[in-house]
């Protein structure tokens, strides 16, 4: 819950418009509040209310920031460099358009999903092995239908961070997901293994079905410390994206 909250639209920071960014938190304002890419992230942002109340000077975007940092940590991931200096707004001058985050079916590039994928972090100043680090996050939570639209967990082990996510996508044989609980499934175009317990969103399978990052997806899946490495060099990067006191990048400080 956590992570999603600080992997949302707000961390978008354009890199050519300069605007977005972890930044504000101005997810605690409509309409961001209520794009699809924040869909249930509500729930994250009021579980965290009490810390906000016993430490008043943190400001909100460290507090999500460093929320789901730990969490990552908690389930066993890498150790993250984590530093505070993001700044809230008091009320949003300028709101931003929505769509700033990939779409679970590649949106306007359904018949090749990972080139959506890419022009969103493209965008942002990450490149392909960057992004499939992120997407390894996807090794925990799950998607709810009152939310999401979509349904399931990724893994079997949906609290444990690993590089499950990504040996699953290889090994597993994914279907459309035609049903659900006994009746017809009405959602979203979304994938599963052959128990129906997994699921893969159309984006997730793009790692695997495109010529360049298949082979990180194979790399990942083999070498765990790897991955781990690679995701918490991206991880930082992105949770400092756009944030004007941490200027200098992580690696020049610590």
């Amino acid at each position: 819950m956590f992570v999603g909250l600080t992997t949302a639209a707000p961390l978008n920071r354009d890199k050519n418009t300069q605007k977005g960014g972890s930044d504000g938190a101005t997810m605690r304002f409509a309409p961001e509040s209520a794009w699809g890419a924040n869909a249930g992230l509500a729930h994250a942002r009021a579980k965290l209310e009490p810390l906000k109340k016993e430490f008043p000077g943190a400001s909100f975007a460290d507090i999500w920031s460093f929320a789901a940092t730990v969490a990552i940590e908690s389930m066993g991931g890498p150790k993250l460099k984590w530093r505070p200096g993001r700044k809230d707004v008091v009320q949003v001058t300028v709101t931003l358009p929505d769509g700033l985050l990939p779409d679970a079916d590649g949106r306007d590039k359904k018949a090749n999903p990972a080139d959506h994928v890419r022009d969103i972090f493209y965008r942002m100043g990450f490149n392909d092995r960057e992004i499939v680090a992120l997407s390894g996050g996807h090794a925990i939570g799950r998607c709810h239908e009152d939310r999401s639209g979509y349904w399931g967990p990724w893994t079997r082990a949906p609290t444990t961070f690993s590089n499950e996510f990504y040996r699953l996508l290889l090994e597993e044989k994914w279907t459309l997901k035609t049903t659900h609980k006994g009746g017809p499934w009405k959602g979203p175009a979304q994938f599963e293994d052959k128990t129906g317990e997994l699921m893969m969103l159309p984006t997730d399978l793009a790692l695997v079905q495109d010529a360049k990052m298949k082979p990180i997806v194979q790399e990942y899946a083999k070498d765990e410390k790897k991955f781990f490495e690679d995701f918490a060099k991206a991880w930082i990067k992105l949770q400092e994206n756009g944030v004007q006191a941490l200027k200098k990048p992580w690696y020049q400080i610590w």
